[in-house]
């Protein structure tokens, strides 16, 4: 295994890239871009990567599919970090194009909900056609295939192109959420403000299912913070669950609802716990009473108390 090497998607110049930039550790790796998420991961699969950084979620999108239905099958992988950042599309053209101009744009299928409204508003009559990645769009655009794409500002030097509009967002606010996906290994230690990722296959469609299955989190005091429903291939109506919840796997509240979990399902990936990005120990919400480690092993020992005939 290539241990100085991560992988993202690429190529050069997208959001994926300045989200890996900003992790300390990329500084010191040799950082290959890969023409998309399945490549990226197996990159890692096989051996050639220590890790990939892919998209997987977004404000105003939601789940980015591609990276979801990759963990969620072929050979396990684990996410270790996750990187939240700030975006903001800037439209791309070939030095000297007019705004008037532009009869086709190009960007990555997430970018295109996030400036529909821009879109809608100054190039009502431009043809819109997905491309791999925001700075493939930029690299079709140099190439004389698109008038414009939309991209991070920060790709236009990258391929000789000129940002004609900075700044372009239909929500503000809007951000990414990225992670870093390696081999399967024990997961680092809780810092107080994590996060744990799992996928669940449901055993059989009756009334109730879903419920019973996020009871087991409920009842135990876990925070849900994303569950997202994905096809499982096996026919209409088939889901598996991707889930983010609040909390280590090492924390007693979150450990026994995955217990739950595996008794109940045909089938649970653990996806890994790991520190959640831009939260602080202090900011994270106050237990509720009866969830910390202390309840759980005072109940343990009341129970051990009660069957020796001490309680």
């Amino acid at each position: 295994m290539s241990a100085t090497r991560f992988t993202y998607l690429g190529p050069e110049g997208t959001f994926t890239e300045a989200a890996l930039r900003t992790l300390p550790e990329a500084a010191t790796r040799e950082l290959v871009p890969m023409l998309s998420v399945p490549a990226a991961l197996d990159a890692v699969r096989n051996g050639e990567a220590a890790a990939a950084l892919v998209p997987i979620e977004n404000s105003v999108e939601g789940g980015v599919t591609a990276t979801l239905d990759e963990l969620a099958s072929g050979e396990p992988l684990m996410i270790y970090r996750e990187v939240l950042l700030p975006i903001a599309f800037a439209l791309l053209v070939r030095p000297g194009t007019k705004l008037s101009e532009i009869k086709t744009v190009t960007g990555h299928p997430v970018a295109q909900p996030q400036v529909r409204n821009w879109l809608r508003a100054h190039l009502p009559d431009a043809l819109w056609e997905s491309a791999a990645s925001n700075a493939d769009g930029a690299r079709l655009v140099q190439e004389g295939r698109f008038d414009a794409a939309f991209a991070g500002e920060f790709a236009a030097v990258t391929y000789g192109l000129e940002p004609l509009v900075k700044e372009i967002h239909d929500a503000e606010n809007a951000e990414t959420r990225f992670v870093l996906v390696g081999r399967p290994a024990r997961p680092a230690a809780p810092t107080g403000a994590d996060k744990t990722s799992v996928v669940l296959w449901l055993g059989d469609d009756h009334p109730g299912a879903l419920l019973e299955l996020l009871q087991e989190f409920a009842v135990r005091g876990v925070n849900l913070m994303l569950i997202q429903s994905r096809p499982t291939g096996a026919g209409i109506g088939n889901y598996c669950f991707a889930v983010d919840a609040e909390g280590h796997i090492s924390d007693r509240r979150v450990g026994e609802a995955l217990m739950g979990l595996k008794r109940n399902c045909p089938k649970v990936r653990f996806l890994g716990s790991y520190p959640r990005a831009g939260v602080a120990v202090g900011d994270v919400s106050a237990l509720r009473r009866g969830t910390s480690d202390g309840d759980f092993t005072a109940a343990s020992d009341w129970l051990a108390r009660a069957q020796d005939g001490r309680a």
